[in-house]
């Protein structure tokens, strides 16, 4: 996975680097920040409760993030678990009921979405009543599942909440709000669930010690805006790595083929929907060239490689597996230039894969005057996997209410809110 980008350009392998992140990250959360969301003059019903005063993290065995990345499954699996352990240590016991849910219990499949807490409660809890120390050790958590690339995109989304409170027209107050749960207790040696998310965000990580494997079907990542310019003066792009995949893959491919690509029929199976994965028309893997198939791969990768070497490589070849039956669709610009046009749509839909990359036509009342925050501004994605969502330890639950929505724009709110 490619990380985000910034002006700054520092090796993203730096221990230096994911230390960075984490106090940043930890620091807008620690700062009790409301911070603004896509939905438009919308009161919270749930407050961002002020933190109680910071801890010494030094002295936190749980804030110290690991210094070098996972490159197997197997040590992924055993550094999250310990930083699960370490973090479920700072808790009370009330927060640690919580927290903590069987493993399967399909609540995991209702709480998380596209749409912000105020409208679809997460599971779990809430990093904004979190201590410092606390906050620290829940993000170590991240820190040691997601790669280094996978942990700067998170970080990205989550610094583009911040941007928005900062910046924005928006009166949502939920933007800011993170849950992390655990479906299953942490262990190296069986099967649990992380689950990560706020409006733009909806990781759900299932590791497995037993059979030493990892996925993060399914999982959503978005961005709003998609250009920032961060507290230290650096402009920020968290999905770069994603469009400049995705565009390698268009600009890769013959007259003909991109024809074909753009005729087809672009799908969104959104959060909270039980999805039949109907791939529709469009360009199919077997229509690709060897090195064609590898930028595809690349590509999907941003979603489905976010953890360890070990754990993308196997997921890639899986997938690879059944890439001639994969169906591609695209929409939109044909350019990678976010100066212009209203940005792209696409969706990847094969026997393994399911990946959905849709620009939002609306800033849903998040308006900052220069950027832009809706087209290539606003963008929601989801991967899943129709063999083995959750690990299939539960069975998406269809949406009720506001879990999750249909159709291109993600649903509409209660109340004729606008799209998010």
């Amino acid at each position: 996975m490619r990380s985000s980008r910034t002006t700054d350009t520092l090796p993203t392998a730096s221990s230096l680097v994911r230390r960075r992140a984490l106090r940043a990250v930890s620091l807008l959360l620690a700062g009790g920040l409301a911070l603004t969301g896509c939905a438009a003059d919308v009161a919270s019903t749930s407050g961002t409760a002020s933190p109680s005063a910071a801890s010494d993290s030094s002295s936190s065995t749980a804030a110290d993030p690991k210094m070098t990345s996972s490159t197997t499954t197997e040590e992924t699996i055993s550094s999250t678990t310990a930083a699960a352990e370490a973090f479920l240590a700072t808790l009370s016991d009330e927060q640690r009921g919580t927290v903590l849910y069987d493993y399967d219990d399909a609540a995991k499949t209702t709480s998380w979405s596209n749409f912000p807490v105020t409208f679809v409660q997460r599971a779990g809890l809430n990093l904004a009543d979190l201590t410092d120390e606390q906050k620290t050790a829940a993000l170590a958590v991240l820190q040691a599942l997601l790669s280094d690339e996978a942990y700067d995109t998170v970080s990205g989304i989550m610094g583009g909440d911040e941007y928005l409170q900062q910046n924005s027209s928006s009166t949502e107050q939920s933007l800011g709000q993170y849950y992390i749960a655990f479906f299953g207790d942490p262990s190296d040696t069986g099967a649990f669930e992380v689950q990560f998310g706020g409006h733009h965000l909806g990781i759900n990580a299932t590791l497995d010690g037993a059979t030493d494997a990892i996925t993060f079907a399914p999982t959503h990542l978005g961005v709003q805006p998609a250009v920032y310019t961060d507290a230290d003066g650096k402009e920020v792009r968290p999905f770069d790595g994603i469009y400049t995949d995705a565009f390698a893959f268009f600009d890769s491919l013959t007259g003909e083929q991109q024809a074909t690509l753009t005729s087809g029929d672009v799908s969104m199976c959104a959060p909270g929907d039980a999805c039949d994965f109907d791939a529709g028309a469009g360009l199919t893997g077997a229509d690709l060239t060897d090195a064609q198939k590898q930028l595809l791969l690349d590509l999907i990768a941003n979603w489905s490689g976010m953890a360890d070497e070990q754990t993308t490589a196997d997921s890639r070849a899986k997938i690879e597996a059944t890439l001639d039956d994969t169906v591609i669709a695209w929409s939109g610009e044909t350019t990678y230039d976010m100066s212009s046009g209203d940005g792209i749509s696409f969706s990847i839909s094969g026997p393994n894969v399911y990946v959905a990359f849709q620009a939002q036509q609306g800033s849903a009342g998040a308006d900052v005057e220069g950027v832009s925050t809706s087209g290539w501004g606003h963008v929601h994605t989801i991967y899943r996997d129709p063999t083995n969502d959750y690990a299939n330890s539960v069975t998406q639950q269809g949406a009720s209410g506001m879990g999750g929505g249909a159709g291109p724009a993600g649903g509409t709110p209660p109340n004729g809110g606008p799209p998010r």
